[in-house]
């Protein structure tokens, strides 16, 4: 196996309300789960292969509940990396060189049932995770955007965050509102749903802490 580890930014939304019931070891509240996800490494490797600035993303829909399988899934990795950095990341993101189930992109690829053709694409992604905005978009593919979710009571922004201190994927998030539009072949359509935003530090045996 070879070893990997990354620092990453990530912003992702999916359908369920602000707070995500699978966050908290729930079912989907719409009964089922459909998600676009990107990210940004500020630093990070894998084996002598160095992934800072590598950008990707992916789009996931699931007919019921993430565990019970059945995904369809594409994966796009920014076209400004390396042919050896595109390998490396389709690795990871496919929970290759990791232990098992040991980080999110290992326990989604394990119930992915139709996972499209990668596409390397031009992605212009950014997120700032305590301001909880930020956007992704891959031309042909998908737009998503984030805010800060707006109290109804007095329009101004409302900062909460989830801690998961024995997760796979964060430690902490920070909550606020995502909206998805993307055609091709995994098509979504989400507006005011979950956005979460957090920073990853993730390796080949799971979430690094401290």
């Amino acid at each position: 196996m070879t070893y990997w580890t990354i620092e990453a930014r990530q912003f992702a939304n999916c359908n369920c309300d602000y707070g995500c019931n699978c966050q908290f070891g729930g079912l989907p509240d719409k009964g089922r789960c459909e998600a676009v996800v990107g990210l940004v490494i500020d630093a990070g490797r894998h084996g002598e292969v160095d992934l800072a600035g590598v950008k990707a993303g992916a789009i996931f829909k699931w007919p019921g509940a993430i565990h019970e399988g059945h995904g369809e899934a594409i994966a796009f990795i920014d076209e400004a990396a390396t042919p050896e950095q595109r390998e490396a990341m389709l690795k990871i993101m496919a929970g290759q060189d990791t232990d098992p189930m040991a980080t999110h992109f290992a326990v989604f690829a394990s119930t992915v049932e139709t996972m499209h053709e990668p596409q390397v694409v031009a992605i212009d992604f950014d997120v700032d995770v305590e301001g909880r905005t930020g956007h992704l978009r891959v031309p042909g593919h998908v737009e998503m955007r984030g805010e800060p979710i707006r109290s109804p009571a007095t329009g101004e922004p409302v900062r909460a965050r989830i801690h998961i201190p024995d997760g796979f994927e964060y430690e902490y998030a920070d909550i606020g509102s995502g909206s998805s539009r993307g055609e091709g072949p995994v098509p979504i359509e989400l507006t005011d749903s979950y956005g979460q935003f957090c920073h990853l530090h993730l390796d080949s045996h799971g979430v690094v802490h401290g």
